[in-house]
């Protein structure tokens, strides 16, 4: 499947569904899919960073790249349901979407469906960029980053750079937890991308996230083992408009995420009221 085909089908059913079917082995030894997961994921990362030192990665190429981890999850026995698609798709104009993190996944394949609406870019710990190899696709894109040292300043730089770029037309893909994990904490849920879109004038879409087919690893966070039986599930709300101070809409987002990873079976800490 290319990117084209896949933006059809997003564009046309409102969201995605993985093939019911799995591989042999994947079924037989589930070590394999973590193996072929890995393997292939570190392949792609490789070509795609050696096409974004060229200079050349955005729009479709940066799609494709992410489409090419679908595959790869996929092919690991992992299936994905994205829903909610129609909302976008009826939206002109930039977003601010804010998102739970789950995993290393959640930054790897939202690009390539969010990319048949709208130019797209994330606010990133400042780390990133400096991670070997991955790093260089995620310079590439031109994204917000947060040394998350003082939180004032990360505010300022968040209001000052995603208004310029949502200005140009680009819509922001914000993480408001501190760290990734399998538990949502809805009271760490902070409310900067409300904040960021109030300041712009534009609407926020809430985005609920269950990616832990790939979960953190114990020793190095980003290579956890792979569990082919969970599903992978993307679904998002309506956008909303933030009125007031936004307390209102946070709350909505938070409800939003809560509710659908409750419904798929994930654990969540419900904010102190």
């Amino acid at each position: 499947m290319e990117i084209e085909q896949f933006w059809h089908i997003l564009k046309t059913d409102f969201g995605y569904q993985s093939s019911r079917t799995r591989r042999f082995l994947v079924k037989k030894f589930p070590f394999w899919a973590t193996f072929i997961y890995y393997v292939q994921l570190l392949i792609i990362i490789l070509i795609e960073s050696i096409t974004a030192r060229k200079g050349a990665y955005k729009g479709k190429t940066w799609a494709r790249g992410s489409l090419g981890v679908v595959k790869i999850v996929e092919s690991a026995g992992g299936r994905f349901s994205v829903s909610g698609l129609k909302g976008l798709a009826d939206h002109q104009g930039p977003l601010v979407y804010i998102a739970n993190h789950m995993s290393l996944l959640d930054t790897l394949v939202l690009p390539c469906i969010l990319l048949a609406f709208n130019s797209v870019t994330f606010v990133v710990k400042e780390g990133l960029l400096r991670y070997p190899v991955l790093g260089s696709i995620i310079r590439s894109v031109h994204p917000i980053a947060l040394t998350r040292k003082n939180p004032r300043e990360d505010l300022k730089l968040v209001l000052r750079q995603g208004q310029t770029l949502i200005s140009q037309g680009c819509s922001i893909i914000i993480f408001p937890q501190a760290t990734r994990s399998a538990v949502f904490d809805a009271a760490s849920f902070n409310s900067l991308g409300v904040k960021l879109a109030r300041k712009a004038g534009v609407s926020v879409v809430p985005v609920a996230l269950k990616t832990d087919f790939q979960g953190n690893g114990r020793i190095i966070k980003d290579m956890g083992p792979v569990d082919p039986k969970k599903e992978l599930y993307i679904k998002f709300g309506e956008p909303i408009t933030v009125e007031g101070s936004g307390q209102v809409t946070h709350q909505q987002i938070v409800t939003f995420i809560t509710e659908n990873l409750t419904a798929w079976g994930t654990k969540v800490n419900p904010s102190i009221s």
